[in-house]
């Protein structure tokens, strides 16, 4: 779909940040009046109801509807690798990129089973971007392209999407993010990823200490932050993110790579994030405690951590469980059951 939206400089997203659609009241409204009528007793469905009632304000219609999911996967590849820090050397991003185009991964068998389109997207996978111990990750205009790749890449024919990463070196980038914006010590937020331990371990926190040292700070700027220690594809989610809101697509957040780009929209505006749901907590450690900052309740907990969209695409199935006993549930007058006095 075409993006309305040019951006000439950060400031151009802070604005729009700042200025966000909220839910369709209306539409929560008719929600919250049919659940009582539905039979069964108050309550009884747990967070199946209240998923219910947020597909339906978000959507901006009533009744929710869940018959066309679909999946983003972003890709991009990172300087930071040069380090040290990551288990598999950096080209495996390309390689897992065509594996994806090739429907050979793990995210593309999960969304045949869950009946979701899904979409690969290279955020400039063949230049990576800088360490951010050197400099800033990515220039201002390289920022806003992935950002825009990313809003450009959220059809508003989906009624949910999934949105997850791909990029060799990404839980660093995720763990200076976090660093940065939330504090606390390196180790809070750094992780083994794909199996990182021994000196790749210690370089990985020495990195990320050092992101936290250079970028974060009172006051820190989200899409700062994101800018000079993230990546490609992190701009790009978060972009979908933001598109996805403004097109009445609600959206679940695959790990903690995710949830750090998120994060970063958060940073500017604590009700950036009111249109998503976290389909998962990783196993990756800094993945629940990144949660508990955002608010955010996972619909899963399964110790994934294999990225690339698939937490949350098996969350999918919740949400169409959710949509289905709102939506196809008889009430008590059409059933002839007695209500309760």
């Amino acid at each position: 779909m075409q993006n309305e939206f040019t951006f000439s400089h950060l400031e151009d997203i802070r604005a729009l940040l700042l200025d966000l659609p909220g839910p369709d009241q209306r539409a929560a409204e008719k929600a919250g009046a049919r659940e009582p009528t539905l039979t069964k007793p108050p309550g009884s469905l747990g967070r199946l109801e209240g998923i219910a009632h947020w597909m339906a304000s978000w959507q901006g219609t009533h009744s929710p509807r869940m018959k066309a999911p679909s999946v983003l996967v972003f890709a991009g590849s990172h300087g930071i690798t040069a380090e040290g820090v990551s288990a598999f050397p950096a080209e495996v991003t390309a390689q897992m990129l065509a594996n994806f185009e090739a429907g050979g991964a793990a995210v593309n068998q999960l969304s045949k089973a869950f009946g979701a389109t899904l979409k690969a997207v290279d955020i400039n996978v063949s230049a990576p971007t800088k360490s951010f111990i050197q400099e800033p990750a990515m220039t201002e205009i390289e920022f806003i392209q992935a950002f825009v790749q990313g809003m450009a890449s959220v059809s508003e024919n989906s009624d949910v999407v999934c949105i997850g990463e791909m990029g060799i070196g990404n839980t660093t980038v995720a763990a200076a993010l976090c660093h940065a914006i939330f504090g606390g010590q390196p180790d809070d937020w750094v992780g083994p990823g794909t199996g990182v331990e021994g000196t790749a371990m210690e370089s990985k926190q020495r990195v990320v200490a050092i992101a936290g040292e250079r970028y974060g700070g009172p006051g820190v700027d989200g899409l700062e932050v994101l800018r000079c220690a993230g990546g490609g594809e992190l701009a790009a989610m978060a972009g979908a993110i933001v598109q996805a809101r403004i097109v009445k697509v609600p959206v679940v957040l695959d790990g903690y790579v995710c949830g750090a780009a998120a994060a970063a929209l958060n940073a500017i505006n604590p009700g950036a994030l009111d249109h998503c749901i976290a389909g998962h907590v990783s196993a990756e450690p800094g993945h629940r405690r990144l949660l508990e900052k955002l608010c955010l309740n996972p619909v899963l907990d399964l110790d994934m951590r294999l990225g690339e969209a698939s937490g949350a695409v098996v969350a999918l199935g919740i949400l169409k469980a959710a949509v289905a006993c709102h939506t196809g549930m008889a009430t008590f007058a059409e059933a002839g059951v007695s209500d309760k006095d």
